[in-house]
């Protein structure tokens, strides 16, 4: 029966059958039509826990997935360009990674995401929700609930929704005093701030940034866009500092304020300067653009560091991408002054004078923020319609979002950053 079916094969290889090949190549390059859903399908791949491969700076940081009819019919369906690699190809592509600046890097599970945001938050409030779930990536929802109940290091991977870590709700009743939904949001947030024994929002939300902060700590891959970077660092600084203060009798916000800022205890940044003052709209001076500010400086283009894969493979993968130089976006935070970050701090894209995309490490976990509210909207304002992603596949600065979501795929191999 055996030789009958060596037979048999050589048969079918005489007559020029089809053979099929061990890997699909996921081309990331500008050949793909749909670079957004590619990280969905290697994600998929993760979850049926097939051998997957992220090829840094090969073609745009193509993917690696074993051939198989189902993979080709996931790709199908989700509309990504795949091309067939038989041996041959394969030993080229491997060749050329090892004599270039690119590594082959192993993706070992798809990891288990969480995205922080309030109850009441719709989709198209996030980015990264929106990009979640046009590329049809599994994640469940958290909020300070979850935190107060330690619920965190149920998840390898958490996103901060445009949360004001500070307490001040973004500052929004400036412009949207007696909006429905601020009075919603700020009934919410008081609720659980009594609910869970704080003596107001600003204490609560304290609380919850320390938990995140030891969740990086002891592992956890956090990433932050919009306020939620800027803010997230203030309460962790802000240890005998409100910095929620209302200032109703028009007296200046306390000179000495950022003395009393511990910045030991913040991941990223140091030494800025707190934005007390309740009727200006900005939290401190590490976001150089100040979007809401009198001082407002205008957008440009962010340009995406060059890093070695071989010896800098963190910062490769999370800047894979077709595009290198890639148009501005606002946020309350849009991006960050580097004389106020932390020497560990790695940038990873730069606007100008400013950092755009910023890295780093904390105990055993890692860090990255990445400035400003929608890749695809630069002007981005609240009640405006949300962004389309359909008209949109092959957006860059949404691939930055879903390198992170694929970052921690690769935990495992020791990488060097």
């Amino acid at each position: 029966m055996f030789a009958r079916s060596i037979v048999l094969v050589v048969g079918l290889l005489l007559a020029g059958a089809p053979v099929q090949a061990q890997w699909l190549l996921v081309p990331m390059d500008r050949g793909q039509q749909n670079h957004l859903r590619a990280y969905g399908l290697t994600y998929w791949a993760l979850e049926q826990e097939d051998k997957v491969e992220w090829l840094l700076n090969y073609r745009g940081g193509s993917f690696l997935l074993q051939d198989r009819a189902d993979v080709r019919r996931e790709a199908a369906f989700r509309g990504v360009t795949i091309e067939t690699m038989d041996p041959s190809a394969e030993a080229r592509m491997r060749a050329t990674v090892e004599a270039s600046n690119m590594e082959a890097i192993p993706l070992e599970r798809a990891p288990k995401v969480a995205i922080y945001t309030p109850p009441n938050a719709t989709p198209w409030d996030d980015a990264v929700t929106m990009a979640l779930e046009y590329a049809g990536i599994e994640y469940e929802t958290i909020w300070d609930y979850d935190v107060l109940e330690a619920n965190l290091s149920d998840y390898e991977w958490i996103h901060l929704h445009h949360e004001d870590f500070t307490g001040q709700y973004s500052k929004f009743f400036l412009t949207y005093s007696g909006a429905p939904w601020l009075q919603e949001e700020v009934a919410m947030n008081q609720e659980v701030a009594r609910a869970g024994g704080f003596a107001d929002v600003p204490a609560l939300k304290k609380h919850v940034a320390a938990a995140i902060r030891t969740y990086v700590e002891e592992g956890g891959f956090l990433f932050a866009m919009c306020s939620a970077t800027e803010t997230l660092e203030l309460a962790l600084a802000a240890e005998d500092v409100d910095i929620a203060a209302a200032y109703s009798d028009g007296t200046p916000p306390d000179p000495n304020a950022s003395a009393k800022m511990n910045w030991d205890r913040a991941m990223a940044f140091r030494d800025a300067q707190v934005q007390i003052a309740p009727s200006v709209n900005a939290f401190s001076d590490i976001d150089g653009h100040q979007v809401n500010t009198p001082w407002r400086n205008e957008l440009g283009v962010y340009t995406l560091f060059d890093f070695s894969a071989k010896f800098d493979p963190v910062p490769s993968m999370l800047t894979q991408n077709h595009e290198s130089v890639i148009a501005d976006f606002y946020g309350l935070t849009t991006s960050f002054r580097e004389d106020r970050l932390k020497p560990g701090a790695i940038v990873l894209a730069r606007d100008g004078g400013w950092a755009k995309y910023i890295h780093g490490n904390l105990g055993e976990g890692t860090w990255t923020y990445f400035g400003g509210h929608d890749p695809e909207d630069a002007e981005h304002q609240i009640g405006d319609p949300q962004t389309d992603l359909a008209l949109h596949p092959n957006s860059p600065g949404y691939r930055l979002i879903l390198n992170n979501v694929l970052f921690p795929a690769a935990k495992k191999k020791k990488l060097k950053t």
